[in-house]
């Protein structure tokens, strides 16, 4: 793990919020299957998950993109239908946390450490993914790209979570794997964390996003909280 421009202690954080896709679970290979089951609706070949893994914190309609840049958008958002009609049977699935956050949560838990999701995802795929990973009873707070008018970057959802979980934004980190989650933890006064475990594209900068701490793996951040 690498500081970035800060001194900062562990102790200082009194609350953990995540993004979800990409940071706490990994959940491309229900997103691609979902995607590939679109694409063979409407007649194009699947796609694989390295061509288009990167785009899965983005959402579906980038993932439509990724997987078909040249294609007219009326299409891509046809086939984005499709994926989202699959991905409401096959949501969380193949899906699960990445490697070391389950002990995470757990250490959390005894160091009496709330914690919660902020995610774009809307509440009617973010909710059925949680209760499958098995998180609905531990975290404090679930806010979805629909929980209030804006989404990430905008602070709102950020202050709602901070709400709930019922700690200050200022001693909350946030940890999140694309430029708009960091974008968010600043624009609520939060501390932001890079996880670089996540879905980064080779074009992403995250040396130039404002976040405070980066992470480069899970097993660096579960050491940091030791």
């Amino acid at each position: 793990m690498a500081l970035s421009n800060c001194r900062l202690d562990k102790s200082a954080i009194k609350g953990v919020l995540f993004d979800l896709d990409g940071t706490l679970a990994d959940t491309a290979p229900d997103l691609i299957y979902a995607l590939n089951l679109g694409l063979v609706d409407a007649g194009f070949e699947k796609c694989k998950l390295e061509q288009v893994k990167h785009a899965v914190t983005h959402g579906s309609l980038a993932l439509v993109k990724a997987a078909l840049p040249n294609i007219d958008e009326v299409v891509q958002r046809q086939i984005q239908h499709g994926l989202l009609e699959h991905y409401k049977i096959i949501n969380g699935d193949k899906s699960c946390l990445f490697s070391q956050l389950n002990e995470l949560l757990t250490l959390l838990d005894r160091q009496n450490i709330p914690y919660g999701i902020v995610t774009n995802k809307h509440a009617c795929f973010a909710r059925p993914l949680v209760k499958k990973l098995g998180l609905t009873s531990r975290v404090k707070s679930i806010v979805s790209g629909d929980s209030t008018i804006y989404s990430k970057p905008h602070p709102a959802p950020m202050l709602l979570a901070a709400q709930q979980i019922g700690i200050p934004s200022q001693s909350i980190l946030y940890l999140g794997d694309a430029e708009r989650d960091l974008v968010a933890a600043k624009n609520a006064n939060m501390i932001g964390g890079i996880a670089y475990w996540g879905y980064l594209s080779v074009d992403d900068t995250p040396e130039r996003w404002p976040g405070q701490l980066h992470f480069k793996t899970t097993q660096c951040l579960y050491d940091f909280f030791i």
